[in-house]
């Protein structure tokens, strides 16, 4: 059986007698505090070291900051420990941000062993900030299962395996036939294997109010740059343009969007901070624009994400 047959099987996952959560741990002293940029090192990067640290970085004026702030706030309190919550007010303290390159707010980022791992962006429901906690610091009796199921499909994919991870997450959708984060990952796996088509098929799956869902965010906009590049042409012959004429801009962002295509992510992303560097202004900041979806597909805590962000911050706030 091929990867794009989509298959249903090949990976039990296990659920404890009565299927329920374990009972967390009692609330932690200290789960919400706000932090400055002194204090960034020692209550998010150290602390992070003993359990999931989540940065909220917000700002007095930001309205969807005072939506998402009660809701997290809450979620935090009611993980027990599980998770620790620092707010960053960015007007007061913008460096941190501008390292990380966020450009918009509400963003909350999760560090674990003094990392950034995961993290979304605007105001979410209550529900699905528990999801975030849930697969950030792992859940207990059914969720936790799930979530070990998750993480076995990441390795085997991370190993190229495709078709054992989509048999991995096909088992989980049998179970749990709206898991967004196991939806999004079957997604992605299809298209990897070459079946944009399948991916899309799997996307059609998720229920109308996850059609914003950060798990879906990444392939949704993989789907998007894929048809955008099809459209490109020839990159022999961008190439043979940038050489004759450095200024050209839409040929090197051309180059840009098919290095992204290739998997070439960094050589994507110098593309289009060369652009930002010779010329802000050009199709009204559209190199840096498009660098922020490169980044939404390709993860908050992907290493070429992570690596641009730090060109970014660089480039901007230098």
């Amino acid at each position: 059986m091929s990867v794009q047959d989509n298959p249903y099987g090949g990976y039990a996952v296990q659920y404890g007698d009565n299927g329920a959560p374990a009972e967390p741990a009692q609330d932690a002293a200290g789960a919400v505090k706000d932090t400055t940029t002194a204090g960034f090192a020692a209550d998010v990067i150290q602390e992070s070291r003993n359990q999931p640290v989540l940065v909220d970085f917000w700002a007095p004026w930001c309205g969807p900051c005072k939506q998402l702030a009660p809701a997290l706030e809450k979620a935090v309190r009611e993980s027990r420990g599980r998770v620790k919550l620092v707010k960053m007010n960015i007007d007061e303290h913008p460096a941190i941000a501008g390292q990380l390159g966020i450009q918009s707010i509400p963003a909350v980022i999760a560090f674990r062993d003094g990392q950034p791992v995961d993290g979304f962006m605007g105001a979410i429901p209550e529900s699905k900030i528990v999801e975030f906690i849930d697969k950030v610091a792992g859940a207990g009796g059914a969720g936790q299962a799930t979530a070990d199921a998750l993480a076995a499909a990441q390795e085997v994919r991370a190993e190229g395996d495709l078709q054992g991870a989509a048999q991995i997450y096909a088992a989980i959708l049998q179970q749990e036939p709206e898991n967004l984060d196991a939806l999004g990952g079957l997604a992605e796996v299809l298209f990897d294997a070459g079946s944009a088509d399948n991916a899309r098929e799997v996307l059609a799956r998720a229920p109308e109010t996850a059609s914003d869902a950060p798990q879906l965010a990444g392939i949704r906009a993989k789907l998007a740059l894929a048809e955008q590049v099809a459209e490109l042409g020839d990159p022999a012959a961008l190439e043979r343009r940038l050489a004759e004429n450095p200024k050209d801009h839409q040929a090197r962002f051309d180059l840009a969007l098919i290095a992204n295509a290739l998997g070439e992510r960094d050589q994507a992303a110098d593309h289009l901070l060369a652009i930002m560097k010779a010329d802000r202004t050009w199709k009204d900041d559209g190199a840096r624009l498009q660098l922020l979806k490169f980044f939404e597909a390709w993860g908050m805590a992907d290493e070429a994400t992570l690596a641009a962000r730090r060109k970014l911050s660089s480039l901007l706030f230098s």
